[in-house]
């Protein structure tokens, strides 16, 4: 077997070995999810714009102005707020080892987003009983469309966030899991940037004249 040497000439000594770079699977694992996370990106970039187009269709029904519970949208807000700023605590307390304050922080977490779903189920249940259902009009269809699907992705994300504190639980602070807080950090971070946007240019918009 032969190598390298340092003259940059093979070397025809038996017992040279090949020495080869440690692969890290975690640098593939953080760029793939970049990559989804831009993938992403370009979904809710076409519902806003279909939003854009189609958000003041009413079709003689009402406007955002007239459906639109702002307090309960401003609350709502709130609580995936508090929920990116408690998943920043359980990550400073997994980079400090601490296991159990890493789980805490992710079931409160976990509660913020769940308070998030339970007030946006309710307040799409409520536009239904009220007539004002995704069929009608192109305004209520782009708004359940934008809307329902980042709903979508936080239930997603709650689901992998009570996954990721089962594994916690069970295997620890291990190398693969810190791997998998780190993604999911991303991808909740992610959906408040994208609820942001949301809350300005559907709400916040919508309830202007």
């Amino acid at each position: 077997m032969s190598e390298i040497n340092a003259n940059g000439a093979l070397s025809a000594d038996p017992s040279a070995r090949y020495y080869v770079r440690d692969h890290h699977p975690e640098n593939s694992t953080l760029l793939g999810f970049w990559i989804y996370l831009m993938s992403d990106c370009l979904l809710f970039a076409g519902l806003f714009a279909a939003y854009a187009v189609l958000g003041r269709n009413y079709a003689g029904g009402p406007s955002g102005a007239e459906l639109f519970d702002l307090p309960l949208v401003a609350l709502n807000t709130g609580f995936l707020l508090l929920s990116s700023i408690t998943y920043g605590f359980a990550m400073i307390a997994s980079q400090r080892k601490n296991l159990k304050a890493t789980i805490i922080w992710l079931l409160v977490t976990g509660a913020f987003g769940l308070c998030f779903l339970y007030l946006e189920v309710y307040e799409f249940l409520h536009l239904i009983h009220e007539g004002a259902g995704p069929q009608r009009s192109a305004f209520l269809t782009s708004f359940f469309a934008l809307v329902g699907t980042h709903g979508l992705h936080v239930t997603f994300g709650s689901i992998w966030l009570l996954t990721l504190v089962f594994q916690l639980a069970k295997h620890g602070l291990t190398h693969e899991n810190n791997r998998r807080l780190m993604c999911l950090s991303m991808f909740w971070h992610f959906l408040d940037v994208i609820w942001i946007g949301v809350f300005t240019f559907v709400y916040l918009m919508g309830v202007l004249p």
